[in-house]
């Protein structure tokens, strides 16, 4: 599945009025997601009046409040803090430069896309003589296809929406 990933550059207590306009240009994209991932630099000493700066800013933008509600927040440079636990229970703390936890925050952008975007990961099992596999290449996005040629078959591991699920059930019945 395609993902379109847009940084907004940060957020700046004091913006010279001259940057405004692209700044807020930027932050217009915010409101066209399907999700928020909030990077926060956990060894700054102002780390939580930049956390309510940031929330105050995405609050004024007046976005959705299943877009705000389902924000994923992810403490970076907890290497730099000894000792760190996140406070917020879901958070994700990582260190990017030495690659922690960045498999568990891969695992949870995963799923927050697929439920922002109303879509699953199946493994179906499609006859290959007829058109089902056809189907899923132009319906879903097919991830891994494991033939089975004794049974005319392959598990086919697809990411689909609801929709075209419910449409694959009604054309290919049992």
């Amino acid at each position: 599945m395609t993902v379109l990933y847009v940084d907004t550059i940060g957020f700046l207590s004091q913006l010279p009025h001259g940057l405004i306009e692209s700044f807020s240009a930027t932050l217009e994209d915010v409101a066209h997601s399907d999700l928020i991932v909030h990077v926060r630099d956990v060894s700054h000493p102002e780390v939580e009046l930049q956390k309510r700066s940031v929330l105050s800013t995405l609050h004024s933008l007046q976005l959705p409040a299943p877009l705000l509600d389902s924000m994923v927040e992810v403490h970076n440079k907890v290497d730099l803090v000894p000792g760190y636990s996140p406070t917020e229970p879901n958070a994700v703390p990582v260190s990017a430069l030495l690659g922690h936890g960045l498999q568990e925050l891969k695992a949870e952008l995963d799923a927050a896309v697929l439920k922002a975007t109303g879509r699953q990961i199946l493994t179906l099992r499609v006859r290959l003589a007829g058109a089902q596999l056809s189907w899923l290449y132009k319906e879903a996005t097919v991830q891994d296809v494991d033939v089975i040629p004794e049974d005319g078959a392959a598990d086919v591991t697809v990411i689909i929406s609801d929709s075209a699920y419910g449409k694959f059930r009604k054309l290919f019945p049992g």
